[in-house]
């Protein structure tokens, strides 16, 4: 096993001792194990996998981030986190509809970089907790 810290700026949002982990590496999903590789990569969105023993897995939403690994302790340092339990989906599907309206708007002004990654956000966090993308 090895200790897991996931920190946003808004919480502390995990601190505990797991078997392994799996994140959305700029390169593709990665997995953790105990006595891994001293590692600092960027996170995109998606699921994190935090396997907390043999037979319990917590699954959380990651907006992006990096993480680091060294001497069997690893950190997330995410812009947003949440487990799925806790998603609003009211909320998520809201974000959704907004960041499609701007991306469909034909106006100069709107930032699409920023609106298509509020887009890839929501769909992740609909995605996995379960939520509709559809009206």
């Amino acid at each position: 096993m090895f200790k897991l810290s996931i920190v946003s700026p808004a919480r502390v949002l995990y601190e505990q001792d797991v078997y392994s982990i799996v994140v959305p590496g700029i390169e593709g999903y990665l997995g953790v194990m105990s006595n891994h590789a001293p590692l600092i990569t960027s996170l995109v969105p998606g699921k994190v996998v935090i396997k907390e023993s043999e037979t319990h897995e917590k699954i959380a939403a990651v907006s992006g981030g990096f993480i680091e690994v060294s001497d069997n302790i690893a950190t997330i340092l995410a812009d947003a986190v949440e487990f799925v339990e806790e998603i609003d989906i009211d909320r998520a599907k809201s974000a959704y509809d907004r960041a499609k309206e701007r991306i469909n708007m034909n106006d100069s002004n709107i930032d699409l970089v920023r609106a298509r990654e509020a887009l890839e956000r929501a769909e992740n966090r609909l995605k996995l907790s379960g939520g509709s993308m559809q009206k």
